[in-house]
C-alpha cells in the first residue's frame, strides 16, 4: 500500500517544488493539495491521507492551529510540519498540537523522504536544523514526545497505575514502564510528581 500524502501551503511553487521531488517515488501516492485551512479540512471529510504536510502560515488560520483541529477531528492522519522558519518557538508549538514531524521548505528529496518512513513507523521526525535548535534551546525546551508517551502521560496524569494503563492501551507493563522513564528523562525529572507538574506547565495536560 502506498503511502498517502497530501499538502497545505499558500504557495503554488512549494507544493509544485514538493510534488516533483516525490513524483518518481512509487511508495508515495500523491492525493492533492489545499491552498488553505478550509480547504484542507474539506479535503479531510472526504479522504484520509496517511500525512499531510502542514504549513504553519497559511492566509486563513494558524497552521499550528490546523494542526490541532486536524489531530483532534483525525487521530490516524499524521502531520508533518513545513516552514521556513525554524525558530525554537514555532517548532516547540507545532510538535505540543501533535506534529508527528517538522521539516524546513529547503529540505532534500532524501530528507523529505526520510521524514514520511520515520513519522509512519511512528516515531517523530525534526529536520537537522530543526533538531540542532531544539538542542540548543537550553533546559526549557519543550520535550518532543511520540503519540504513545503522550497516551501513557495522560493516563500518569490522571492516576493510573502502570498495571492499569498497560490494560488500557493494550500493551506490557514493561513497555508502560519503559515509557514512564523515558518520560522522566526527555522532562528532566526524578518522579511522577514533578513529570505531571511539567507536563501541566508545558499544556501537555490539563
Amino acid at each position: 500500500m502506498p503511502i498517502k500524502l497530501f499538502i497545505t501551503d499558500d504557495h503554488y511553487m512549494v507544493i509544485e517544488g514538493i510534488r516533483s521531488l516525490l513524483q518518481a517515488e512509487e511508495r508515495i501516492e500523491w492525493l492533492g493539495h489545499a491552498m488553505n485551512g478550509a480547504s484542507c479540512m474539506a479535503f479531510l471529510q472526504q479522504h484520509q491521507p496517511d500525512i499531510v504536510l502542514l504549513d504553519i502560515n497559511l492566509p486563513d488560520v494558524s497552521g499550528i492551529d490546523l494542526c490541532k483541529q486536524i489531530r483532534q477531528k483525525y487521530p490516524n492522519v499524521r502531520v508533518i510540519g513545513l516552514s521556513s522558519m525554524s525558530q525554537q518557538s514555532y517548532i516547540q508549538t507545532m510538535m505540543q498540537q501533535g506534529a508527528s514531524g517538522y521539516i524546513l521548505k529547503n529540505a532534500t528529496r532524501e530528507e523529505i523522504i526520510e521524514a514520511i518512513d520515520v513519522v509512519m513507523a511512528g516515531r517523530t521526525y525534526l529536520s537537522l536544523e530543526a533538531a540542532t535548535v531544539v538542542k540548543n534551546s537550553g533546559d526549557t525546551t519543550i520535550p518532543v514526545l511520540t503519540r504513545r508517551e503522550k497516551e501513557v502521560l495522560g493516563h500518569i496524569a490522571e492516576g493510573l497505575t502502570n498495571n492499569e494503563i498497560a490494560d488500557k492501551l493494550f500493551i506490557s507493563t514493561t513497555t508502560v514502564d519503559t515509557h514512564r522513564k523515558n518520560l522522566l528523562s526527555k522532562f528532566r525529572v526524578k518522579n511522577t510528581a514533578s513529570l505531571i507538574r511539567m507536563a501541566v506547565q508545558f499544556q501537555f495536560v490539563q
